[in-house]
């Protein structure tokens, strides 16, 4: 692959990164405010499904097309920009594994309470504030590699 190629791919990766978490963090905060647990559910089963469409797929694009590039341009990986991009992406997984699965959940806990015509339940509220509060870091830091794969600064 060329230079611009595998640019083109990694930069539209980052961008897939921000904009994919973006969009399900405002579609669940919007659903979860409505407070239909109808709506919740769909909404819930819709994000889940984008994170596996695209956001996956762009997670393991990532690392891929900045390997081939650092190895195309002779970057070494043990330069510190790099070293820290790595490191903030585990990170960044770390936040973003759970997020998935606590959506998956939520959505199953509203689908359930629909069904019975009932409220949703405490966990589901437990799950939505740690859901929330996991957003900051995986949002910040994930903005901080895209500042990092940009600005290249050396340590």
């Amino acid at each position: 692959m060329t230079y611009l190629v595998l640019k083109y791919f990694h930069v539209l990766g980052a961008v897939v990164l921000l904009g994919t978490g973006v969009g399900i963090a405002f579609f669940m905060l919007q659903a979860h405010r409505t407070g239909d647990v109808g709506h919740i559910a769909h909404t819930a089963r819709t994000v889940v499904l984008a994170d596996f469409l695209f956001t996956a797929v762009a997670v393991v694009a990532q690392p891929v097309t900045g390997l081939l590039l650092a190895h195309q341009t002779g970057l070494p990986l043990t330069e510190g920009w790099v070293v820290v991009s790595l490191s903030l992406y585990v990170v960044v997984g770390a936040f973003w594994v759970p997020v998935v699965f606590m959506q998956k959940r939520m959505g199953d806990l509203a689908q359930t309470a629909q069904a019975r015509g009932e409220p949703l339940p405490e966990e589901y509220h437990r799950l939505f504030r740690r859901w929330f509060l996991f957003g900051f870091p995986g949002f910040g830091l994930v903005a901080a590699i895209l500042w990092l794969m940009i600005a290249k600064p050396s340590f």
